[in-house]
């Protein structure tokens, strides 16, 4: 159930003309910020009428930059009409050829989720660097957010198992809450369960649907060929 004030302001949000960054709490609370900037352990949160106020980077849920209004109204991510499974499969394998692979695999199988659909998102995410920390206070190859590494158990954010087995863990919720939608699941990881489901799709920030269409520029291409495959071996099978 969405919280009555989160959907509130998300879709005020969406009637303004401004720009502007949108900084998640961790109990839902939800800012629009006209700029903020990460100061060791800390968010500082500059206001729209100026002036800044400082928060504990435990609190931030997510940040999501650069909000959409009437420009840009869903993403369109091109994908075929068939139902999706996302879960876990042989044929699926992680998509660069990275050291990371094996890990990769391991997760995939552990949660059940399509390992070249967790290999694209790091690339989008942190481009195979472990030890990477985005201006906004993500950490590691899965680029976790320390109140979300809170939620689920990740002490060690740029241990890349530990990491990638958290990141795996949360795209399994993500999966199950949005039913196997790559575009949904995809546009959730990066600007929130809620704010997927204020919109009913994914919501109208430049920035998640960048990222959406991004991600499966990459992993859509893989899907056509496992799906191409078995149906070509159907075909051969029932040629006279």
């Amino acid at each position: 159930m969405i919280r009555p004030l989160l959907a509130a302001l998300l879709l005020a949000f969406a009637a303004g003309p401004a720009l502007a960054d949108i900084v998640v709490f961790d109990d839902g609370r939800v800012v629009k910020a006209a700029s903020y900037r990460v100061v060791e352990d800390e968010l500082e949160i500059g206001l729209q009428g100026g002036g800044s106020y400082r928060v504990d980077l435990g609190r931030i849920e997510r940040i999501v930059d650069d909000e959409v209004t009437d420009t840009c109204t869903a993403a369109d991510p091109g994908l075929p009409a068939l139902g999706y499974d996302l879960s876990y499969r042989d044929d699926r394998k992680p998509l660069f050829n990275t050291r990371y692979d094996k890990v990769i695999v391991e997760e995939a199988k552990r949660y059940g989720v399509d390992a070249s659909l967790i290999s694209a998102l790091i690339r989008a995410e942190s481009n195979y660097e472990p030890r990477a920390v985005s201006r906004k206070g993500a950490r590691g190859l899965m680029q976790l957010m320390p109140a979300t590494a809170r939620r689920l158990s990740l002490s060690r954010p740029f241990d890349p198992v530990a990491n990638v087995r958290a990141g795996a863990r949360y795209l399994r919720e993500l999966l199950d809450r949005f039913n196997h939608k790559p575009e949904l699941v995809l546009a959730a990881y990066n600007a929130g369960e809620n704010a997927v489901e204020t919109y009913g799709g994914v919501p109208p920030y430049r920035e998640t649907v960048g990222y959406v269409k991004r991600i499966l520029s990459w992993w859509t291409p893989a899907l056509a060929a496992t799906v191409a495959a078995p149906a070509a071996a159907a075909t051969i099978r029932s040629s006279p």
